[in-house]
């Protein structure tokens, strides 16, 4: 696990820009909350080219099961262990093709979107995939997307369902989607 990965564009034998797919997860709580990733996870995310979890991993073996699909860029969470915490950076970065990906536990996303917008620009990234809340949501304002996976382990009410997302990104396009398990 690095702190900043960076990916050259890809080409297709056809020439046209490639599709780069990402996992996003966030707050699987194992083994706090949870015993083991759900099994739809390694279906879901199996064609990813990378994946990104936003925290409270609580322990590292998460990583490293994930690692089996695709190389996984992280961040530490709240309540994870001292082990992750000292591993896991709290702000990361990924750049795939001319998107800067930004990735943060908790983006102080209860104080309002004020210091989500700060950090984006601050690091000048393109979208900013977050945690903490265990609640999925895709928003976007002008060209800056805001992404949390949610929970696949934990939703944040009975009225929410587990959940892991997916973007979709070319050189043009960014493509986000909730998954619900």
């Amino acid at each position: 696990m690095t702190s900043t990965q960076t990916m050259i564009i890809d080409k297709d034998q056809d020439n046209n820009i490639a599709t780069k797919t990402i996992g996003l997860i966030s707050d699987t709580h194992i083994p706090s909350r949870a015993t083991t990733l759900p099994k739809e996870i390694f279906t879901i995310f199996k064609n990813a080219d990378y994946i990104i979890h936003a925290g409270d991993i609580v322990e590292l073996s998460v990583i490293d099961e994930l690692e089996q699909i695709a190389p996984v860029l992280a961040v530490h969470g709240n309540m994870d262990s001292p082990e992750a915490k000292n591993a896991l950076p709290e702000l990361n970065s990924l750049k795939i093709f001319s998107k800067k990906i930004g990735v943060i536990h908790n983006p102080n996303i209860l104080y309002g979107m004020d210091s989500m917008r700060e950090l984006t620009k601050t690091n000048q990234f393109d979208i900013l995939v977050y945690g903490h809340t265990h609640n999925a949501n895709i928003k976007w304002e002008e060209k800056t997307l805001y992404i949390n996976p949610g929970s696949p382990t934990s939703p944040s009410s009975l009225l929410n369902k587990p959940s892991v997302a997916i973007l979709k990104i070319t050189q043009d396009k960014t493509t986000p989607e909730i998954i619900y398990l």
